[in-house]
């Protein structure tokens, strides 16, 4: 799940060598925490949040056979 957030957004960002993904695990809750460039923050989240809001949902969908919650933050 975490090569899959840092594959879609490598394909968004401008400096795709300062994207990492780290991941926090809470009771029924998985954080992926995306670190970009402050540069490529604007591109990542879109007009509206609606580029974030699209990568929640593939990784909600994907995550879908596990039994906890999984949720992106964007951390520039």
């Amino acid at each position: 799940m975490e090569e899959l957030v840092r594959v879609i957004a490598k394909a968004l960002v401008d400096h795709p060598e300062d994207v990492t993904v780290k991941t926090v695990e809470k009771e029924n809750l998985i954080v992926y925490e995306l670190y970009v460039h402050p540069d490529d923050v604007g591109k990542v989240i879109g007009k509206q949040g609606r580029i974030a809001k699209s990568l929640r949902t593939v990784v909600t969908s994907a995550a879908v056979k596990m039994d906890k919650r999984v949720t992106v933050d964007i951390i520039s």
